[in-house]
């Protein structure tokens, strides 16, 4: 008796199709795109380990703690201008009020402290910055308007509302010595661990939620965002809230950390925010970026400064502004060559 054969009753799949062969030169292409990737989102870190630890054996008061204390303390509420930057950039949009909202933010703190107390000191200038961004948001977002011209706009007249608040600059606003509110930015710990928080904050915001993804769409490509139905009037309204806030609540702590509202304070701070957001990776033209590259840029401009107030103190600010304006040109130059390169390839 023969044996039996079963057969499968499966029917025969097809075979999968075959994948053509990478070639070198796509292997090679491929190899030099991540590359590019990582010299963008990593660059300023790289930059900063190495002039940290050139500084570091050059000079011998750079590595001790008082000077990495001074570094973190005296420029910690600053760098929450870059934080509320990054988000503005990402969607592709810019913010020049901040350095404006935030010395408006210190003397508005001030006064709070000085007239009632610690709780309208937080409370006044969080408030006045987020209606400020509301109505900047309402322009950009709402009426189409160019953000340039209108966070320019705001600029000036968040200035100009601090002088009316300070009579033309004639009064200055001293927080009270025995007041709560000058705890907020004491010594080096707590606004540094304040300012780490929003950063950590910041990460998960753009990272972990929607919020943070519809930001890269939207800065990627907003009518390629808009045809998928993602909210990009509400999202760019809302980044310049979040920008706005930051920067008055940055006043507001630095003013507790000098016991004043400073009128003159805050010039030229919105140009050290998108230079360092720059530098830390995000691209200009938006659509990507990172708050711990915004974190990078930061601290790759303070130790520089650092390093020019200690070498090239003669030289005043103006050889700071230069650096600044040196290392934004060259960031920007090294991104559009990247760019362009991966659209040749």
């Amino acid at each position: 008796m023969s044996p039996t054969v079963l057969t499968s009753a499966v029917p025969d799949q097809e075979p999968e199709p075959r994948r053509p062969a990478r070639g070198p030169a796509a292997t090679a292409r491929e190899r030099r795109e991540r590359i590019a990737a990582q010299v963008q989102r990593r660059g300023a870190l790289v930059v900063l380990v190495l002039v940290a630890a050139v500084a570091s054996v050059v000079s011998a008061t750079f590595p001790t703690w008082s000077n990495i204390s001074a570094i973190l303390g005296n420029n910690a509420f600053v760098w929450l201008l870059a934080l509320g930057m990054t988000f503005v950039i990402i969607t592709g949009g810019i913010d020049l009020s901040v350095g404006s909202v935030y010395a408006l933010g210190g003397v508005l703190a001030a006064y709070g402290a000085q007239t009632h107390g610690t709780w309208l000191a937080v409370a006044l200038p969080l408030a006045v910055g987020a209606a400020w961004g509301t109505v900047q948001g309402l322009l950009v977002a709402r009426a189409g308007m160019a953000p340039f011209i209108v966070t320019l706009a705001g600029l000036l007249g968040a200035r100009g509302l601090l002088q009316l608040v300070t009579n033309e600059g004639a009064t200055t606003y001293l927080v009270p010595p025995g007041s709560a509110f000058r705890s907020l930015g004491a010594g080096t710990w707590t606004p540094v661990l304040l300012v780490a928080a929003l950063f950590g904050l910041g990460t998960v915001l753009l990272t972990r939620t929607r919020f943070g993804a519809d930001l890269t769409a939207i800065g990627g490509n907003e009518h390629a965002a808009r045809l998928m139905g993602l909210p990009v009037a509400r999202t760019k309204l809302l980044v310049y809230v979040l920008s706005a806030t930051l920067a008055a609540a940055a006043g507001a702590l630095g003013s507790s950390r000098l016991g004043s509202g400073v009128t003159t304070i805050g010039v030229g701070y919105e140009l050290t925010a998108i230079a360092s957001v720059v530098i830390g990776g995000t691209l200009l033209t938006g659509g990507r970026g990172s708050v711990g590259g915004t974190v990078s840029g930061v601290l790759l401009l303070a130790v520089i400064h650092n390093l020019i107030d200690q070498y090239a103190s003669q030289y005043g600010s103006a050889f700071t502004d230069t650096v600044n304006g040196a290392f934004l040109a060259l960031v920007v130059l090294a991104q559009a060559l990247l760019n362009r390169s991966r659209q040749e390839e």
